[in-house]
């Protein structure tokens, strides 16, 4: 049976070619057809759990019927898929990581090549003085002290590395080694492109702000104020009780409303760093 099972998790992950790369990049060691059995697993016991909630409280309700449960294998593929973007977010975090050194590890690199260091000696400083990009530094210096070209240590780490502008850096290098070119300033150029990319992506972000602040003092500060104060005088005048349950479910939605914008500002600010 357990054999069985991994067959047909090795079928699913044939579903997803880009998932083996994916995982590689979000650093997580499962293998695909591993990482969709506890994909698969995880997203059957939160369905169940969420169902057993969602059952308790219609039951409670009266309002409970059997065709309820046609909404089981719709809520499964929600809950798989979501949790099947998993890489997806870590390789993001990890970008954004990676964006607030780029600048730096690169001005640091042609410091240092300028100062007639070698590019080996280079890579390691920057391994032991960046906390996340010299992680990837420093798997391309261990592969070389373990007999890898330098050349092909960088192509593979050009195909795992999770930011577009730290393979645009290591590109750069790869291709400054095959013409044999002044490195430091072939450098000077990509780090000034992701420079301007960085500044680019501070100003839409600033454009951003302002229709985002004014959604905010719309939903959750002026109707809000205005809504309860008009509920309390309607209240008056048909009679309708305003009860503690209703003002604490009032103030739960608020809270997710400034829960929600809260979360949307944070991701929508770029990592840059200058």
């Amino acid at each position: 049976m357990e054999r069985k099972t991994g067959i047909l998790f090795q079928r699913m992950s044939k579903f997803f070619p880009a998932l083996k790369l994916k995982l590689k990049q979000a650093g997580m060691d499962d293998r695909p057809e591993e990482f969709i059995k506890k994909t698969f697993v995880s997203a059957v016991y939160m369905t169940i759990g969420l169902l057993t909630a969602i059952f308790l409280l219609i039951a409670k309700i009266g309002l409970f019927k059997p065709v309820f449960l046609l909404f089981l294998p719709i809520i499964f593929l929600v809950m798989f898929s979501y949790m099947l973007k998993l890489p997806d977010s870590k390789i993001l975090k990890k970008e954004k990581e990676v964006a607030r050194e780029i600048v730096f590890v690169g001005r640091f690199i042609i410091i240092e090549l300028e100062s007639g260091v070698p590019l080996y000696n280079a890579m390691t400083n920057v391994s032991k003085n960046f906390g996340v990009t010299g992680k990837y530094f420093k798997e391309v210096v261990d592969k070389i002290d373990l007999g890898t070209s330098m050349e092909d240590a960088l192509n593979e780490a050009v195909e795992f590395v999770p930011s577009n502008d730290l393979r645009r850096i290591l590109w750069q290098i790869i291709n400054s080694i095959r013409t044999g070119s002044d490195i430091a300033k072939s450098l000077y150029s990509v780090i000034e492109n992701i420079t301007k990319d960085q500044i680019t992506e501070i100003n839409k972000y600033g454009k951003k702000l302002n229709p985002l602040a004014m959604f905010y003092m719309m939903v959750a500060v002026i109707l809000p104020s205005l809504g309860v104060t008009m509920l309390i005088i309607l209240s008056s005048f048909i009679k309708f009780e305003l009860s503690l349950t209703i003002l604490m479910v009032l103030a739960g939605a608020l809270a997710i409303i400034q829960l929600m914008f809260i979360s949307l500002v944070k991701f929508s600010r770029p990592a840059a760093e200058f």
